[in-house]
């Protein structure tokens, strides 16, 4: 028969990295604070995945998250980090206000969206997947992030959960308590 075996994604960096459900609720982390944010800075930290304090996002999504991406892009810009973005995404977010480097997907030109992976030009990709037109770029996305240990997101809830750690780790932390200073507070 066939026998299974689980290996770790930098192993095979050809290898696409997406998960599907069977594998989305593997493993659990634990950050506590009594604020969101550096609990959720906390959780990645346990990940061995460590949110940057500062850099360049590369911010490439679908049409349907464009909603949520002004909040997106301008908490990180209030956090002090700069914007690349795909073309379409810059020009929108330019209409709102918001300054954004503009860089070509793959196969429009380059420097494109791989260039700055590779070149570790970012220090955040935020990517939400898109139908099948993208998906090549996507994958192609995913295998550079991981090669170049780059963090990366890709729901824009992940990247506003993001923001928030990011903002209580540059206010400074609440300090290490134990789980009964946390129970005692509850009561």
């Amino acid at each position: 028969g066939v026998k299974e075996a689980v290996f770790p994604f930098n192993m095979f960096p050809e290898v696409d990295p997406i998960l599907g459900p069977e594998m989305r609720s593997t493993g659990e982390v634990l950050g506590i604070s009594s604020d969101f944010g550096e609990a959720y800075y906390k959780a990645q930290e346990a990940t061995q995945t460590r949110l940057p304090l500062s850099g360049t996002v590369l911010i490439s999504i679908n049409d349907r998250d464009k909603d949520e991406l002004i909040e997106v892009a301008q908490g990180f810009v209030d956090c002090g980090f700069e914007i690349i973005s795909t073309k379409g995404t810059a020009a929108y977010l330019e209409k709102h206000g918001i300054e954004a480097r503009s860089v070509a997907k793959l196969g429009e030109g380059r420097p494109n969206v791989l260039d700055v992976i590779t070149n570790k030009e970012v220090t955040i990709v935020i990517n939400t997947p898109t139908d099948k037109k993208g998906a090549i770029d996507d994958s192609y996305i995913r295998k550079g992030v991981i090669k170049n240990r780059i963090t990366y997101m890709t729901t824009m809830s992940m990247a506003k959960a993001s923001v928030d750690g990011i903002k209580a780790m540059q206010k400074g932390t609440s300090g290490v308590k134990s789980l009964q200073a946390f129970h005692k507070e509850i009561q």
